[in-house]
């Protein structure tokens, strides 16, 4: 049975903080806030579908601040999904994102009287003068805390984090995993900073103060912290934004772009490629891969058989069932 989650989008009310990278309406396309009714509705009509495709889902709150808006509007929700958790077979449970300082006791205890069954934080830094600069409003502790409600509570825990902020460093990425990994999530997203008009790193971009960095620095980041986290266990169930035209339209740099995982997985592959014919005699040869590993392994526009003819080693992929890297 295949996975999805049916995402009902929450827009930019209750938080209490505007972070220095925010524009909720470009990044979730939302204006308006959904009523109970309408929630009801989508899940309702979604449900027919789910079953009729033998689908099974999460009914996921993102686009805001799940747990900082109105404690009553924010019951409605929950209900809305319970009631359709509890009448189609479809539905698997409840998600929702929120900030590392809108979690306590009393919330969690919310989240379970509803069935929540995951709860992301969207912690972005461990670094707390990153966390400062980009206007978060908490800490790196906060998130630690945060972290350690949920998993005490048998919630399911996710990390979000972000690569490129106001005075980042990709060092400051990797310190980021590293304690992300003590935390032990059940899953993480990754998200390159995309610079958008009307905030304040769109602003900073403007007057040359701040740059991002570069789509390169970004994919060889990547492929480092994708390869630290699944090395560890943990599922990366999002690197890079979501293909929306509204961010296409607004955004002044940073990096996105549709396909931006299977560019860093294409990185990954010729990484472990390059390590295997390191000792090998420059050549031709044909290297044999499970077939869902062949586009990857090709990479965009042929660009991972291009670096390694630059090399010197003229390289043809061929398909085997179960196979990585096959050399002969």
């Amino acid at each position: 049975m295949k996975k999805t989650n049916v995402s009902i989008f929450i827009p930019h009310i209750g938080c209490p903080h505007l972070c220095s990278f925010c524009d909720q309406k470009s990044i979730s396309g939302a204006v308006k806030a959904p009523s109970a009714s309408e929630v009801r509705d989508v899940l309702n009509e979604q449900a027919e579908h789910l079953l009729k495709n033998n689908i099974s889902a999460e009914i996921a709150f993102f686009g805001g601040s799940f747990t900082a808006i109105e404690r009553g509007y924010m019951e409605s929700l929950l209900d809305a999904a319970k009631s359709a958790v509890d009448k189609f077979p479809a539905y698997t449970g409840i998600r929702c994102s929120t900030r590392p300082d809108c979690i306590s006791e009393e919330i969690i205890d919310i989240l379970k009287r509803y069935g929540v069954t995951a709860v992301e934080l969207g912690a972005q830094s461990m670094n707390d003068e990153v966390l400062k600069a980009n206007e978060r409003g908490h800490t790196a502790d906060d998130v630690r805390n945060a972290s350690n409600l949920i998993k005490s509570s048998g919630i399911e825990l996710g990390l979000q984090m972000m690569t490129g902020l106001y005075r980042d460093t990709p060092e400051n990425c990797l310190y980021t995993a590293d304690e992300f990994i003590k935390l032990s999530p059940k899953t993480v997203r990754i998200y390159p900073t995309v610079i958008l008009k009307n905030t304040k790193l769109g602003k900073l971009f403007e007057s040359g103060e701040f740059k991002s960095f570069s789509f390169e620095e970004t994919v060889e980041l990547c492929a480092k912290l994708l390869r630290k986290f699944t090395e560890k266990g943990f599922r990366v169930i999002r690197l890079g934004l979501h293909a929306s035209a509204d961010v296409e339209r607004d955004m002044l740099g940073g990096t996105y772009h549709p396909a931006l995982r299977e560019i860093v997985e294409s990185r990954i592959f010729l990484e472990d490629l390059q390590m295997r014919l390191f000792d090998m005699e420059k050549g031709k040869y044909t290297v044999y891969t499970d077939p869902k590993n062949i586009s990857k392994a090709v990479g965009q526009k042929k660009s991972n058989i291009n670096a390694l003819a630059e090399l010197g080693y003229e390289i043809k992929f061929r398909p085997m069932t179960g196979e990585y890297i096959l050399i002969v």
